[in-house]
This record gives C-alpha cells, sequence and structure tokens, in this order.
C-alpha cells in the first residue's frame, strides 16, 4: 500500500523486503541496528521470513501485516524483523528446524519465529490468519507470547536452550560412518526400494499430494538403472518425468515448470515458478532423454532451457530468480484458461481440438477454468475427434504460439529480479547439459556469457563471493551453497565446452570452500564462512531439501576436480565430508540422493573422456556428439582443441594435443586407455565397454 509511510525496509534491494516497506509493522531487516534494539530494551524478536513468489505470504502480508491494529500490536512488543530467505538461507535454515521441531515436522512459508534478544528460539510457525478458527489467530498468537514473556520468562527461557542445544546438536559431527564400495552399491539398492515403496504407479512421482519436482530422485534411479540394468529404476524415472511434463504443473505454452503439485496428478500447481526446480529438471529430463531415448523428455528439457532465456534472463546474461504465483491478486489468474477465452483467440473451429488436447472444459479443471495439461497423445486425440495426427499437431502448433502471444497481454505476475549466485550456478549446469545433450551452441553460448557475469561482478575484493545482485549492486556475502553449485556450474561449463576459464574458477572456488567453509577436524562443510557473522548456530546439513545438499555438491566438485587436476587428496576431503552423515545415509538413504550420487562417484571411479582436434574439425564435432548419446553417471571430458592452449600439464589432457593424425577421442578409466578413437561409431562401443567395467 505505497500510500501508506515507507518503513525501513524501503533501502532493502530484496523484492520481498520491498513488498513489505510500506506496512504499518515497524520492520526492521536482519542486522545489528534490530539485534541491539532487542537486547538494550529486553524484547522478544519476531523473524518473519518469506520470498517474494510466495503465495501464503502475500496472504499473511494482505490480512495481518498491513491490518493497523494488528501492526501496533506487533510494533507494542516486539522487535520485527523481515527475512528474505533467498538472501539469507542461511538464516532459514536454522531457524526452520526449530520450527520443525516445534510443529511435528511441518514447515513453511511465511515461517514466523519468536526469539529471545539472544537469538534463541522459543516458539515457531508458519501462516497464521487473522482472526480465530480452526488455528489460532495471529493476533491471539502475539499476545499470547507478549503476555509469555512478561509472566511466564522462566518456562519461555527453558524452551528456548531447549530449542537451542537441540540445533547445536543437530550441527555437530555425531553422524560418522563409511561409505565403502559394496556398502554404497547397497545404499543404491535400498534407495531405490525405498521409492519404489513411495511409486505412484498410475501418476507417476513419489507419495501423496503434494507433489514435488524431485530431480535429485529421478537421477538417482538412473543412476541405478545404469549400474544394474533394472528395468523398474527406469520406467520409475521415465514415468514420473513424463507424467510432469505433461501435467499442469508444466507451462505448455512458454516452457518451465512450477514450484509444486497441489494434488497427485501434477494437475494443478502452485503457480510460482522458481529457477532453482527448472535449473535441476533441466539435466534430469535430459538424463531420462539419454537413458530412455524418449522424445518428449528432450522437448520439456529444450523447452525449458528456452523458457529460461526468453522470460528469466537479465541483460547482463545472469538469471532472475522466480515469479509469482498471483496476479491481480489471484492465484493462477495469468495461466489459466476459460473454454470462452480459448474460443476468442482460436475461434470456433479450432477451439474443440485444442481443448482436447489440453484437457480444457466448459466447467473447468479448477475453480471454473482450466490448466492446461496433455493427458492423452496427439494420436489418440486426433482419433477421437477424426483427424489425421500431422494435422492436429499443425493445429495445436499454430494455437500454441498464439495462445502465448494472447497471454503476454494480460497482467503479468510479479518477478523476482533479483540475481543469486547459488541458483544461477545450478542454470550454468542446465545450460551445459542443454550444450552437451542437444548440441546447441546457444546454451553453451548463454552460460559463458552468465559466468562470465559471475566472475566479473559477483567476486568480492578479497576473492571471495557475493550472493544476490539486484539494480547494479552485488551484496551479502556468499554461503556454502553459492561456492558449491558455481563450482559445479563452471566444472560443467568447462567439461561441455572446454573454456579453460571456467576450470582455473572453479578450482579457485574449491580452494575457498576448503579454507573458509571446511571443518579443521575434517568432516562437513558449515554452511557459513568461518570470520562472518556470529549466528546462534554455525549449521551443517547434509540431506537434500528444495535444492540439492551444498555439503554434497561440495564434495562432488572437489572429486571431479581431483581428476582434472590430479589432486587425490581432494577425494579424501570429499569423502570425509559425505562419510560425516555416513550413519543417516544408510538410515534415511531417501534424503540423501546427492550425497550417495557423489560417494558413488568416488566409490566407482569415473570414466574420462578427451576430444582433441582442431575445433572446426567437423570430424571432432561429431566424435565430440557421440560421447554424448549414452547416459553415463560418472564421467568427467574435457576438449583440447589447439596445442598453443597451454593446458597440457592437466592430467587429462597430457599427450593428447592435435595432430596431423586427426581427430581423436580418448576414453579412460583409472588411467587405462582403450586405443585413440577417429571413428564416431566407434564411440558407442567403448563407453558400453567402460561402463560395464565400472559396474563389475
Amino acid at each position: 500500500m505505497s500510500d501508506r509511510p515507507p518503513n525501513r525496509l524501503a533501502k532493502s534491494a530484496s523484492p520481498y523486503l520491498l513488498q513489505h516497506a510500506h506496512n504499518p509493522v515497524d520492520w526492521y531487516p536482519w542486522g545489528q541496528e534490530a539485534l541491539e534494539r532487542a537486547k538494550v530494551e529486553d524484547r522478544p524478536i519476531l523473524l518473519s521470513v518469506g520470498y517474494s513468489a510466495c503465495h501464503w505470504c502475500h496472504v499473511m502480508e494482505r490480512e495481518s501485516f498491513e491490518d493497523d491494529e494488528i501492526a501496533a500490536l506487533m510494533n507494542e512488543h516486539f522487535v520485527c524483523i523481515k527475512v528474505d530467505r533467498e538472501e539469507r538461507p542461511d538464516l532459514d535454515e536454522i531457524y526452520m528446524q526449530a520450527t520443525l521441531a516445534l510443529n511435528h515436522g511441518q514447515g513453511g512459508w511465511p515461517m514466523n519465529v519468536f526469539l529471545t534478544p539472544r537469538l534463541e528460539p522459543f516458539f515457531a510457525g508458519t501462516y497464521f490468519p487473522p482472526t480465530e478458527g480452526r488455528m489460532p489467530s495471529w493476533r491471539a498468537v502475539c499476545t499470547g507470547l507478549a503476555e509469555a514473556w512478561k509472566t511466564k520468562r522462566t518456562e519461555v527461557a527453558k524452551t528456548a536452550a531447549a530449542l537451542t542445544g537441540l540445533l547445536r546438536e543437530g550441527s555437530a559431527q555425531s553422524h560418522r560412518g563409511p561409505l565403502a564400495p559394496e556398502k554404497l552399491a547397497e545404499l543404491l539398492g535400498t534407495t531405490q526400494a525405498a521409492l519404489a515403496a513411495r511409486y505412484d504407479a498410475k501418476r507417476g512421482g513419489f507419495g501423496p499430494a503434494p507433489k514435488f519436482p524431485r530431480a535429485e530422485a529421478t537421477s538417482l534411479l538412473l543412476r541405478h538403472h545404469a549400474h544394474t540394468g533394472d528395468a523398474s529404476s527406469l520406467e520409475m524415472a521415465t514415468q514420473t518425468l513424463l507424467a510432469m511434463g505433461n501435467g499442469g504443473i508444466y507451462d505448455h505454452l512458454a516452457g518451465g515448470f512450477a514450484r509444486y503439485s497441489t494434488d497427485a496428478a501434477w494437475l494443478v500447481p502452485h503457480f510460482e515458478k522458481m529457477l532453482y526446480d527448472n535449473a535441476l529438471l533441466v539435466p534430469a529430463f535430459l538424463a531420462g532423454f539419454q537413458a530412455s531415448g524418449e522424445g518428449r523428455l528432450r522437448q520439456v528439457a529444450q523447452e525449458t532451457l528456452d523458457y529460461l532465456l526468453r522470460e528469466m534472463c537479465s541483460p547482463e546474461g545472469a538469471f532472475y530468480s522466480a515469479t509469482d504465483a498471483d496476479s491481480e491478486g489471484v492465484e493462477g489468474k495469468f495461466f489459466c484458461w476459460t473454454l470462452a477465452e480459448l474460443e476468442e483467440v482460436l475461434g470456433p473451429e479450432r477451439t474443440p481440438q485444442v481443448a482436447a488436447y489440453y484437457g480444457a472444459t466448459a466447467e473447468g479443471n479448477w475453480e471454473g477454468s482450466n490448466v492446461l495439461h496433455t493427458p492423452r497423445s496427439v494420436e489418440e486425440v486426433a482419433a477421437e475427434l477424426g483427424l489425421e495426427a500431422r494435422d492436429l499437431r499443425r493445429t495445436l502448433l499454430a494455437a500454441r504460439k498464439e495462445l502465448y502471444g494472447a497471454r503476454l497481454h494480460r497482467v503479468h505476475p510479479g518477478l523476482d529480479d533479483k540475481i543469486l549466485t547459488s541458483w544461477n550456478g545450478l542454470a550454468l549446469s542446465a545450460l551445459a547439459a542443454g550444450a552437451r545433450v542437444l548440441g546447441d551452441v546457444r546454451y553453451l553460448e548463454a552460460g559463458e556469457k552468465a559466468a562470465g557475469f559471475f566472475l566479473e561482478q559477483m567476486v568480492r575484493p578479497d576473492m571471495g563471493l557475493y550472493r544476490a545482485f539486484r539494480q547494479g549492486r552485488a551484496h551479502i556475502d556468499g554461503v556454502l551453497e553459492d561456492y558449491a553449485y558455481l563450482c559445479q556450474g563452471l566444472l560443467d561449463l568447462y567439461e561441455a565446452g572446454g573454456q579453460e576459464r571456467n576450470l582455473a574458477a572453479a578450482a579457485v572456488l574449491s580452494q575457498r570452500i576448503l579454507h573458509d567453509f571446511g571443518d579443521p577436524e575434517g568432516g562437513a562443510f558449515f554452511h557459513t564462512a568461518r570470520g562472518g557473522e556470529t549466528l546462534i548456530v554455525r549449521y551443517r546439513e547434509g540431506h537434500d531439501g528444495a535444492t540439492p545438499s551444498p555439503n554434497s555438491i561440495a564434495a562432488h566438485c572437489l572429486a571431479r576436480l581431483a581428476v582434472h587436476l590430479g589432486e587425490p587428496d581432494l577425494t579424501r576431503v570429499a569423502q570425509a565430508a559425505l562419510e560425516a552423515y555416513g550413519a543417516q545415509i544408510q538410515d534415511q538413504p531417501r534424503a540423501f540422493c546427492t550425497a550417495l550420487a557423489a560417494a558413488d562417484f568416488i566409490a566407482r571411479g569415473a570414466i574420462e573422456i578427451v576430444v582433441s582436434g582442431e575445433k572446426e574439425d567437423a570430424t571432432r564435432r561429431d566424435l565430440w556428439r557421440a560421447c554424448q548419446t549414452r547416459y553415463l553417471p560418472n564421467v568427467v571430458s574435457a576438449h583440447t582443441t589447439s596445442p598453443a592452449s597451454g593446458p597440457e600439464e592437466l592430467p587429462l589432457l597430457k599427450g593428447r594435443a592435435p595432430s596431423e593424425a586427426g581427430a581423436r577421442a580418448y576414453v579412460c578409466r583409472d588411467g587405462t586407455c582403450l586405443a585413440p578413437i577417429g571413428d564416431p561409431s566407434e564411440v558407442e562401443p567403448a563407453l558400453a565397454k567402460l561402463l560395464g567395467s565400472l559396474n563389475s
């Protein structure tokens, strides 16, 4: 409500904080001013955490934070702090653990946590309505906690101390356990069985609604299939990916995925679109395409990459964070269609055909409107309508372009235009995968441009990373996920395109990870750098969440760099970071899919691929393309295109500079190589042979 005077959040860079800049709540951003006030005045802190694309965050703001009476209550009794979880994942992670502990494992956003002035949590919850009903009202929660702070301080202190102890215990090194190769193979099978037990054979995915697009789970199933030949693993992964790609969670006009499906059939999404989901799903879909040959998976991956380049790419070449679920105050309004709206664009003749394919009806499939989805194939719909499939396909192609064009004239959902280092690291990996598997140079060029932005704009004077960038300003010190995800993205770009700058930068980031986030006693990496801001606990965790475990990604990067750089000590550090959670992995392997992938890489060793030849040599390009046809879960690759480029000291490239003999592919494992390959048709049998040796 811009007619209100601004509060302290008006000076923030975060779009989420700016959304609250005209609330009557006396909001502070996280920082010394607010924390010092809480100590001086002996007031509890109300820490409210969310993000700009969060639907229920908007709802609670409208209902409570814009209400003058409720705001006055908050201002009277608490020091109120707003945090963008995407800017401060370290704070979010710490206090989400408290929220989960207090709410029987239930968490989410908005997350509202009440702290002592010493930052110890004593009460936490998510969304609260403004009035009493089936759950306590926000007014009642604030009133009750203010009274407890005045009259029951001893009980509050006990709760705060117990929760703080729980947080510190969770970050302690108490879960060590070996991940020996024979044990790892057993754990992959155990995880596959655990996923199979929750697999929805009818609709794809794992477990009941709501369903999240778990890229790491499908990737682990593909890994299990590659090692064992288990057909059920391939089927579960492929059918889950197809169900998501055909469901309403996928944007059939623009490409790209919403955050999750509210129902078990992937039909009705929570309409916000996050960069990290789309960046993670692209490699998963491309791996599924490689493993299965299913062309629809290739199509969805390509359309998602094109969506990112078209709608989420900044002028600098980096990628924005998210788009909102709401437009004009209504969730999903931008994305849904009534039959009348379809007919207004397409006319009465084509609308029945398009509606039949996209599952649209006069009644609608969600709140009187239609979420477009494709429950049936073109061939099935064409047969029902008495049409030739090629004719229907032509109609659908034209209709999709027209509907997309018409949708552009609607009021768009809000764009969170901040640029996050970590999520962009994931986007680099997606672009690299697109360049490798699809052979489209656009994706490699886009990845190189984005990488250049981060290496030029997001490196601090001390050579550390900034986390966020908006409106020309880089700010906030990076956390582990920034270093780990960017390191992975740069490695993936190097392997896809051979740009030495990216390997050198990944190596530098790996050293910062070891120095700034490592534990001197060995083991898992901390989320925050040493010497940074003092928090209630220097947290670390090994399981996957909405994004992959940064500890596991860091370990995987170190193990890959050990091969590229010939530094086996990096592998030992990586192994220790994973074994810090060895006991937990054995107890709950389904929560550690990324850790298992990294451990599998270390235990089995990698297939090494080097392609050598002049840059414009067609045979060199054909050899490289042939190396990308098969799904290989554990591979490192490199290019050398000129003897003058100076990379000969790298172990993978020694003695493999281009020569008069022509382009060659070198396929090796553990330093033992097959004969150099000059004929692209010989690549596939060589890879199959080495993959078999890895699995023996």
